[in-house]
């Protein structure tokens, strides 16, 4: 009972204070691994030039198919079945997921490694390495679904945290050395130190042996990720590839450094699409009849402001452009249009993925 001028904390009003709070988590986690993202290819462009970060931009998009692939298999069911269920429920599905994107990134990885090695030249050690490193780059992503699964975005915050911190390091050594090859390693390398403090952090190991069963019990909806996550991420691929052997890897680099000029957005971008998948299968669970509005709300709020994010990069003035991307930056500059319209194309399909 209630006496005149207090105040009660309603059901309502509670479910929007953690709404916010997981969101926030979610847009907290992405700015730490943005960031990091941010600060290598920044600081391969800068050091190595617009070739060089051509090659390394052709290893970084064949990484993300591979994300894809693992996160359609492996941690996109996750969120859709395991979020806000039983501790032990989540324990037992997290331990089989990342032990499915662990098997995806050796076996993807075995691959890339002998196509480097049958490569040579500019491009085949920069495949070789990643073919070493995705192993671990996928438990780390892993981890970070299986943390916003269970709503405790902060531990996945804290995961890329890590990775960032030991990132310093690798790139002062990679740095010195002078290579992509380098600079992939090192990437990848600290990636690896953090989905090590992942398994510390769960308190869970994953089982490689439980894949074949999760793949079966998930397949109706992972396979389904799969062909529209790898239909997406694809398609990038393709072009980039398309671009080196037409025009050339300069161009990769180019399109590369436009993409990173949207980089502050595309995290806000990415780190709501980490924690919109788990909120819609909350609100499906508690009103069915708000997903419709939820989604369209979410998708347009992103359009718009990717086209006002691509609006200020056209005011840039060159010396700013010439200060973070170095010699890259008048290739890129002539993309920023039809680069914003394709991430705001991006932002809009993110209310339909979640829906």
């Amino acid at each position: 009972m209630t006496t005149e001028g207090e105040k009660t904390t309603t059901p309502a009003g509670s479910a929007k204070r953690a709404l916010v709070g997981r969101l926030s988590w979610g847009l907290a986690d992405q700015a730490a691994s943005s960031m990091s993202n941010f600060v290598v290819g920044i600081y391969v462009a800068r050091s190595l030039g617009v070739t060089a970060f051509g090659v390394f931009s052709l290893a970084w998009v064949t990484y993300g198919v591979v994300l894809n692939v693992s996160r359609g298999l492996a941690t996109d069911p996750l969120v859709v079945r395991f979020s806000g269920v039983p501790d032990a429920s989540w324990r037992g599905a997290v331990a089989r997921s990342s032990g499915t994107a662990l098997g995806v990134g050796a076996a993807l990885g075995a691959a890339s490694l002998v196509a480097g090695l049958a490569l040579g030249g500019r491009v085949g050690p920069a495949f070789a390495c990643l073919g070493v490193m995705l192993p671990g780059l996928l438990l780390q992503d892993a981890w970070r679904f299986a943390f916003f699964a269970a709503g405790t975005g902060r531990k996945a915050f804290v995961n890329d945290l890590v990775w960032g911190i030991a990132l310093v390091p690798a790139m002062v050594v990679a740095a010195r050395v002078g290579s992509v090859a380098a600079f992939v390693l090192a990437w990848g390398a600290s990636a690896t130190v953090a989905a090590a403090y992942g398994c510390l952090q769960s308190g869970i190991r994953p089982r490689m042996t439980g894949a074949r069963g999760w793949l079966r019990e998930q397949r109706d909806l992972g396979y389904r990720y799969l062909v529209e996550n790898v239909s997406l991420s694809g398609a990038s691929q393709l072009r980039a590839y398309g671009l080196g052997a037409i025009v050339g890897i300069g161009a990769v680099g180019a399109v590369r450094g436009a993409e990173l000029l949207l980089g502050p957005f595309l995290a806000v971008l990415m780190g709501l699409s980490l924690v919109t998948v788990p909120e819609a299968a909350r609100v499906l669970r508690r009103a069915p009849h708000r997903l419709g509005s939820f989604c369209l709300l979410l998708g347009g709020g992103q359009a718009a402001a990717a086209l006002l994010w691509g609006g200020a990069l056209l005011l840039m003035p060159d010396r700013l452009g010439e200060l973070v991307l170095g010699g890259v930056w008048h290739s890129a500059a002539e993309l920023i249009v039809p680069v914003t319209l394709g991430v705001a194309g991006a932002g809009l399909g993110t209310g339909a993925a979640a829906g």
